[in-house]
């Protein structure tokens, strides 16, 4: 019976999940972002009716002046932020990945991207971060998103890159499309070692045998992967890649060709996200690759818990493992 198909106990589709994280951070959006807007005075905060559920709570205790509540009308937020861009603010404007992209799509692509708004769209619950199904699940966003003209687009791993990322957005001229993780974040990067750069992928770990390369959360599961494979003598080398477009296509095309054997990792569908972008870039490059994707297959996902869903679908650190294992061994 396939992982797909394996019957189980959903548990409580409320609680949060650190993905076994032996350290976390509280809020580190909110927080970073109440530190450059402390210096920054142009810089607003928007909403449709998820403060608390995505952080921005605590921008608008700091600053109620520089706060708006939308309501739950995602069209008018990104419409609003866009104006409020036009006349010399750099507005970050907060909702759920489903409603901005979904509901609001015409609305980023014409008033924050046609007009390179100076928008930033910070977008909670990103793949499978919840486990409240297919209407909250926002599986979809990263190819939504990468399909617009003149927007930036960022999945960040963890608490660490999400603090570093929030001065750089705020600084870069343009709209930006943010993944969000909120309230109790794990900490995976050491912020001592390392540091987010627009547009560039950062190799996290090297070696000769097989190539992951992930984006977002899945990074922390694709370092349990290759701390499994190391177990097993493969040295896998880990490409983390934060910013979706502009994609890093050099670091790619170099990593791939010294090792032609890659596992892409995504918190997204395997279709139009990060597996995409690569096989894009390797095509377009002339590259001969092995090929396997970690992703959310073509469906709607169910409800349940976040551990039960991972499970489900296999995004787990050892579906990584045994993907790149199978590369490696046929």
């Amino acid at each position: 019976m396939s992982k797909l198909s394996t019957p189980g106990v959903t548990g409580n589709i409320l609680s949060s999940d650190t993905y076994g994280a032996e350290k976390t951070e509280n809020a580190p959006f909110g927080t970073a972002l109440i530190r450059v807007a402390e210096t920054n005075p142009h810089i607003v905060g928007l909403t449709a009716d998820l403060g608390k559920y995505t952080d921005i709570h605590l921008f608008a205790e700091r600053f109620p002046e520089r706060f708006f509540q939308m309501g739950m009308a995602e069209q008018n937020l990104i419409g609003a932020a866009s104006g409020l861009a036009r006349t010399g603010f750099i507005p970050f404007a907060t909702t759920y990945c489903v409603f901005a992209t979904r509901r609001a799509y015409d609305f980023i692509a014409i008033g924050a991207a046609l007009g390179q708004a100076n928008v930033k769209i910070i977008a909670g619950l990103p793949g499978l971060t919840t486990g409240y199904g297919g209407t909250h699940q926002g599986i979809e966003d990263l190819a939504l998103m990468r399909s617009i003209p003149n927007l930036t687009v960022i999945d960040p791993c963890d608490a660490t890159e999400l603090a570093q990322v929030i001065p750089v957005i705020a600084e870069h001229p343009g709209p930006v499309y943010m993944r969000l993780l909120r309230g109790q974040v794990p900490v995976t990067l050491d912020p001592a070692g390392y540091q987010f750069e627009l547009g560039k992928a950062k190799l996290l770990c090297d070696g000769n045998d097989v190539a992951i390369i992930s984006t977002g959360l899945m990074t922390a599961r694709a370092l349990k992967a290759v701390d499994q494979l190391a177990g097993q003598g493969i040295q896998a080398a880990l490409l983390h890649v934060s910013t979706l477009k502009p994609f890093d296509v050099e670091s790619i095309i170099s990593l791939l060709r010294r090792v032609p054997r890659v596992v892409t990792a995504e918190n997204h569908v395997i279709t139009g996200g990060l597996a995409s972008a690569v096989a894009d870039a390797v095509t377009n490059g002339g590259i001969p690759v092995r090929m396997r994707r970690i992703g959310i297959p073509d469906v709607f996902c169910d409800s349940g818990s976040i551990p039960y869903l991972i499970n489900r679908y296999q995004l787990d650190a050892t579906s990584i493992s045994a993907a790149a294992l199978e590369l490696v061994r046929s």
